[in-house]
């Protein structure tokens, strides 16, 4: 689609690479209409810093996204003539401390993509040994696999429930990341887990988000995007929105599997996609961007005929 709501860049998250300036260009280049711009918010305790921001202070991943927020805000007026940037941010909820700070910067952006990547303060989307040290996290001797798999799926969908309703993020981000290294895992087969999505699923569809399908899953060695088939089987019963996102992580990835992010979306039914468009009226969330259906059906889209060439 002519648009994608998430994405970073090397000069502002050390797991990724290029500018944000040679993000953008690459989207110019690939014919992008609508381009969301969402840096990682920081995070405040030392503890939580990864491996290669060794070094860095809290103070420094703040001062760091403070430079993102005016370097976006150049670019958005720089290109504009060319592109529509919108400029959001992606949460983290690891401790409480991430919410409560989380509101100096929500009066900065246009838009937030709510995410979680952490269970019981542990990375889920690292490394694989990390993410078994997540999954292992809230057992106890005696623990059976399939109730230790239970607790870290509840966890991880309680985090995001309190999530969306606080900051009501009007995109929902990579919905089940929780099985990043186990997609064949279906919730259904946890009944107490599959109240919990539905529960989340309801709550982000009263106030108006919309799903963003992310097309880094199929990088992630998944056949699918994010959500898989049934999360979006059950957005589609609660009446759901979809948006799309690249998720990516440097110009490189800009646009990077959404030929099979387009087939993922024909074979699961999604007849309409939505993006965000800033407007006079606020939104529930208070801020100044509504979802707007993009006309006619999607897969017709010209933006198809440039990726297909």
């Amino acid at each position: 689609m002519p648009f994608s709501h998430h994405s970073h860049s090397g000069q502002f998250c050390k797991h990724a690479s290029g500018t944000l300036e040679e993000v953008v260009l690459e989207a110019i280049q690939q014919k992008f209409q609508i381009f969301g711009l969402t840096e990682h918010v920081p995070r405040y305790r030392i503890e939580d810093l990864y491996p290669e921001e060794e070094g860095l202070t809290s103070t420094d991943l703040e001062n760091q996204f403070n430079a993102f927020l005016t370097e976006a805000s150049r670019l958005k007026q720089t290109y504009a003539p060319q592109i529509d940037l919108l400029v959001g941010l992606e949460t983290e909820y690891i401790s409480v401390l991430d919410l409560q700070r989380l509101h100096d910067f929500l009066g900065e952006v246009e838009y937030v993509v709510g995410s979680i990547h952490h269970v019981n303060g542990i990375p889920i989307d690292f490394d694989l040994a990390t993410f078994q040290k997540a999954l292992q996290s809230g057992t106890q001797v005696g623990t059976t696999e399939n109730e230790a798999q239970e607790a870290f799926l509840c966890s991880y969908f309680d985090a995001q429930y309190e999530l969306i309703r606080l900051v009501k993020p009007e995109v929902i981000g990579h919905f089940d990341l929780c099985r990043l290294y186990t997609p064949s895992l279906q919730f259904s087969d946890f009944p107490a887990v599959q109240k919990l999505v539905e529960r989340n699923i309801a709550e982000a569809v009263r106030y108006g988000a919309l799903f963003e399908v992310n097309a880094a899953a199929f990088r992630k060695k998944w056949d699918t995007a994010y959500p898989g088939r049934d999360v979006v089987d059950l957005i589609m019963k609660h009446g759901g929105r979809f948006t799309l996102s690249d998720d990516s992580h440097g110009p490189h990835m800009v646009g990077h599997n959404y030929d099979r992010a387009a087939v993922y979306l024909k074979s699961v039914n999604v007849s309409e996609l939505w993006f965000l468009q800033t407007a006079q009226e606020p939104n529930s969330a208070g801020r100044k961007i509504h979802p707007v259906r993009l006309e006619g059906s999607w897969w017709e889209h010209p933006f198809w005929d440039h990726r297909s060439k």
